[in-house]
């Protein structure tokens, strides 16, 4: 019996087997071109810093271009999570072309914006078209933008065990989708080895020493395992600030991230510096070795929320990066932890609280940092999720399992319902009181 029961087993193997080579190739090869692009413009940018003068007309050129052409996906991230939870058609290929020089642009005329998103974005969109190709049923049809998902993930990040979970865990707050694991994962590590075989590297951080985990460093990691979630909560709501913001405030979409685009450029050359546009990578490893400057993190999630409130295109996981190792490096004054260990807790767990993605982050903090700083980035990680509330960057996110028993009526809801039932109340109350004076 239970011979015959692995036969449908082996055949499931074998046709994912299939489409996450298919996919994994495609996906790896798109992040691969994104990334070298993504390099030249960055280079290109430092070595002609008055190209920052024209941000305004890159922020049109980018808005006239979703405006006309991109309505249907201008959505990004949360379209994928929104056509994984109730499905209404193939997502459209321009997806991908338009992130893919929407982000370019961004980084090329001086915005904030990361990385993530477009690779998500991107790998979405190339593995629905295998809908049509293969006439797939609504259900493997999930799992095809699942490995979408994951194997851009992976392949933009160097993070093969992180994009898997990554995918399977972002979708439902507090649940995974078990039933697409094995082409998650194959589909990462073939993505993560065909960016590798195009030889595009990825930049590697190191933290050389790793203290024993006593009673006392729990409590420290602890305590800024809560600082990272908070601040994850801080950036998360700035993000959605601004982009209601721009909206009530110009009606016509084009001219947002126009107006946007002046009010940063400007920003750039009163402070003098490039540091906090762009992806911020140099940055980002010198919080692993050296004393940086105690508000680099605040400046950088002020001009990250900006930017992509604004309308300019690029993700938020690598600024979170940022942020977080930069806010690592400021607490090793504080906290008798090494800064370059206190810096990598940073790096991923901002990004846990604000993705609401514990155990991917954990995998990737392994990945990135090596198994001995595990304990400590596991704890920071889960810490920041539990802090970080029902909030994150990504509103369509469902909650499958409350934070809180005192939350559990928030459940099997998106957090942008969340977000908006709660203004609701707070403009009742405030209401309530008005009418009692």
């Amino acid at each position: 019996m239970a011979s015959i029961e692995q036969i449908p087993q082996f055949f499931y193997l074998l046709k994912w087997l299939l489409i996450s080579i298919i996919v994994g190739i495609l996906c790896g090869s798109a992040s691969a071109f994104f990334l070298v692009s993504l390099e030249w413009a960055t280079n290109w940018r430092e070595s002609h810093i008055w190209i920052i003068a024209f941000l305004p007309l890159g922020g049109l050129i980018i808005g006239l271009l979703y405006h006309y052409f991109g309505s249907s996906v201008v959505k990004g991230n949360n379209m994928l999570l929104e056509e994984l939870h109730t499905p209404k058609q193939v997502i459209p290929f321009r997806m991908a072309p338009l992130v893919l020089f929407g982000t370019i642009a961004t980084h090329f005329f001086g915005g904030s914006a990361g990385r993530e998103g477009t690779a998500v974005q991107m790998g979405g969109a190339i593995a629905d078209q295998f809908t049509k190709i293969f006439k797939m049923r609504p259900r493997d049809r999930k799992m095809l933008i699942i490995i979408g998902i994951s194997g851009g993930f992976a392949s933009v990040f160097g993070t093969p065990l992180a994009g898997a979970v990554f995918a399977l865990e972002v979708l439902v707050l507090g649940r995974m989708r078990y039933e697409a694991i094995l082409p998650s994962f194959l589909t990462a590590v073939v993505a993560n080895y065909t960016c590798y075989i195009w030889g595009v590297g990825h930049t590697q951080y190191h933290i050389p020493f790793v203290p024993e985990m006593t009673p006392l460093n729990l409590l420290f990691a602890v305590g800024v395992g809560i600082a990272f979630g908070l601040t994850a909560t801080l950036f998360s709501k700035m993000t959605h600030f601004w982009g209601e913001f721009f909206k009530s405030k110009i009606s016509y979409s084009p001219l947002r991230p126009f107006a946007g685009g002046i009010v940063i450029a400007l920003a750039v050359y009163l402070l003098g510096t490039t540091k906090y546009i762009g992806l911020g990578v140099p940055v980002i490893v010198d919080a692993f070795n050296q004393d940086l400057t105690s508000y680099d993190f605040l400046l950088k999630i002020l001009f990250t929320s900006f930017t992509l409130g604004a309308g300019f295109k690029g993700g938020e996981v690598t600024p979170l990066f940022f942020i977080g190792a930069t806010l690592g490096n400021a607490l090793a004054f504080f906290v008798p932890l090494p800064l370059a260990l206190l810096a990598g807790m940073g790096f991923v767990a901002v990004f846990s609280g604000a993705t609401n993605t514990p155990i991917a982050c954990t995998l990737m903090g392994i990945e990135l940092f090596g198994a001995e700083s595990g304990v400590f980035i596991a704890i920071a990680c889960v810490v920041a999720y539990l802090f970080s509330g029902h909030t994150g960057i990504y509103s369509s996110q469902i909650i499958g399992s409350s934070k809180h028993l005192l939350f559990g009526r928030e459940q099997e809801k998106s957090l942008a319902s969340i977000t908006q039932s709660r203004k609701d109340k707070r403009h009742s109350y405030i209401s309530s009181l008005s009418a009692g004076k």
